[in-house]
């Protein structure tokens, strides 16, 4: 290997990091607020990408129709309960939420060509249509086992990812896709070269991450996302709303998790089960965090993606394997070093 291989090979895995990183913040934050392990992350990555190819081919995406339903399912849900409870005063804003919102939407694609429209606007409806499955999907599988042990959740969520893989192989097929690059070219540094399409990953990213850090440091809901995920019998009795946290939090993993699809989508191609792989080594870098420290997480993950791109050189076969050996020791290291106690029923 010399010096130009190893600056191409540190370009992927920075490249490959920034995108897991991302992924790994998600993961912490959903597990430290609700508890879940949130394998199906990785679907989002997938969602996020392969409904913005669909509206650049000008095909209406099937993610819509998925929307359309779990949102009435909410709104049934939640419309039944309101009143039970004799709340009716609240069935405007559920049904405005639930279902007015995706039908609107299904009605303004329906009436547009979104071949035709711009990139930043083709970017922002593929997120308007899957970000809303994140609360969603936390509102149907989570919220009524909210207090379940974490064993049950995990099972849950093993459940909802094979939905979700499913329901991706029935909207978009067995191909893979790429979309447009934001800007094509490469920018000429002398000793290597950058793609414009890295340069927008890594600045996005870190955007993503110091808009994070900011948002839980000084907004009113950060706040709150953080005082649940510290203690969430306390955050309940000083009037923070755990069902919103849970939700709150998954929208905002629905938003990473598409937008890494978005990001990632012009310099690979993606298939329908593309991002549980993807996910999953977010997921090695949240675990190096120990699903609590979001610093040592996005770390970990940069590691995992250095790890990826070199062992891709000296033992491409082998990569996957060598990356996700990686948290035998970092389990073995964190169990050595914890203090273990029986989980209450």
């Amino acid at each position: 290997m010399d010096f130009q291989i190893a600056l191409l090979l540190g370009q992927d895995g920075l490249t490959n990091g920034a995108i897991y990183a991302l992924l790994a913040l998600a993961l912490v934050l959903v597990f430290a607020v609700t508890r879940v392990i949130f394998i199906p992350q990785g679907e989002f990555v997938a969602y996020g990408a392969l409904t913005l190819a669909t509206l650049q081919a000008g095909k209406l995406p099937a993610t819509l129709w998925l929307v359309v339903v779990l949102g009435a399912a909410v709104a049934a849900i939640d419309g039944a309960r309101a009143l039970r409870h004799g709340s009716a005063r609240r069935l405007p804003r559920i049904l405005a939420l639930n279902l007015a919102a995706p039908l609107a939407l299904w009605l303004l694609l329906a009436g547009v060509d979104p071949a035709g429209l711009p990139l930043a606007a083709q970017v922002l409806l593929a997120l308007a249509i899957v970000v809303p499955l994140g609360p969603m999907i936390y509102r149907l599988a989570y919220q009524p086992i909210a207090e379940a042990p974490v064993l049950i959740l995990l099972i849950v969520s093993i459940a909802v990812h094979l939905v979700l893989t499913g329901l991706g192989l029935l909207f978009f097929g067995a191909e893979g896709t790429r979309t447009p690059a934001f800007t094509e070219g490469a920018l000429d540094l002398g000793f290597t070269s950058l793609q414009y399409q890295t340069l927008w990953i890594l600045l996005i990213s870190a955007a993503l991450i110091v808009g994070l850090y900011a948002f839980f440091g000084r907004s009113i809901y950060g706040k709150a996302l953080r005082a649940t995920a510290l203690n969430r019998t306390g955050a309940r009795l000083m009037g923070i709303s755990t069902t919103l946290a849970g939700k709150l939090s998954f929208t905002l993993a629905a938003l990473i998790g598409a937008f890494s699809g978005v990001l990632i989508s012009p310099i690979t191609t993606l298939y329908y089960d593309s991002g549980f792989l993807i996910g999953l080594k977010g997921f090695v870098g949240a675990i190096i965090g120990g699903l609590v420290s979001y610093p040592v997480a996005a770390a970990g993950a940069l590691l995992v993606g250095f790890l990826e791109a070199y062992s891709s050189f000296w033992a491409s076969a082998y990569k996957e394997v060598i990356v996700f050996t990686l948290i035998i020791p970092v389990l073995l290291w964190r169990s050595l070093g914890a203090r273990h106690t029986e989980e209450e029923e």
